[in-house]
């Protein structure tokens, strides 16, 4: 379990295709840290450490991975926000996340408000996920509240830390996006379907 509270940011070394699988090479500075068989959220997958070298750790996404997430897209020299998973007994500063993303979505705004900006994302609704006024939502592993909830389309507000400290400073009109809705709210969609 993750809070979406990012921890680093690690940059893409190394790509290595094996079958159907991608295997990520990542720097940064938590890599050394890390051992082997250790959960570790990358833009919000959740990945097992396959290998540690110095100050650089290894990771597989297996092809369902790559289908759902922006995993598929990667590329040597890539920012990815990284996080170790949640001790018992620690803060839960963000919100519940899995690091299961649920699908992509693409950001259509970004507006400079004067000490903090503005993202708006759209994602296929078809799927069955949604969003809620002032609920949590999970971008690229980084815990985020709603706003501006529609049917397919959301807003989140970034601070400057938040902006300086994960990828999102790379972030413009058209990029893709990893997305793990709420838990609970995954739970209560589900629930309400079968009643139906």
């Amino acid at each position: 379990m993750f809070t979406g509270i990012i921890e680093t940011i690690g940059t893409v070394t190394g790509l290595t295709q094996e079958g159907s699988n991608l295997n990520l090479k990542i720097k940064s500075s938590i890599s050394n840290e890390l051992k082997v068989d250790q959960s570790i959220s990358h833009n919000g997958v959740c990945l097992t450490v396959t290998a540690i070298n110095e100050d650089e750790h290894s990771v597989t996404a297996i092809n369902e991975t790559l289908l759902k997430s922006t995993l598929g897209q990667i590329k040597v020299g890539d920012m990815v926000n990284l996080e170790r998973c949640t001790a018992v007994g620690g803060r839960l500063d963000g919100h519940i996340v899995q690091g299961h993303v649920d699908q992509k979505a693409t950001c259509v705004s970004r507006k400079d408000e004067n000490g903090s900006w503005l993202f708006s994302f759209q994602y296929d609704a078809s799927i069955g996920n949604i969003t809620v006024e002032k609920g949590s939502i999970c971008i690229n592993g980084v815990s985020l509240t709603v706003f501006n909830s529609g049917i397919n389309e959301f807003t989140v507000a970034i601070i400057p830390y938040t902006l300086e400290h994960t990828n999102f400073k790379d972030i413009v009109v058209g990029s893709e996006v990893n997305l793990e809705f709420d838990i609970i709210g995954k739970y209560v969609s589900k629930l309400l379907s079968l009643r139906v």
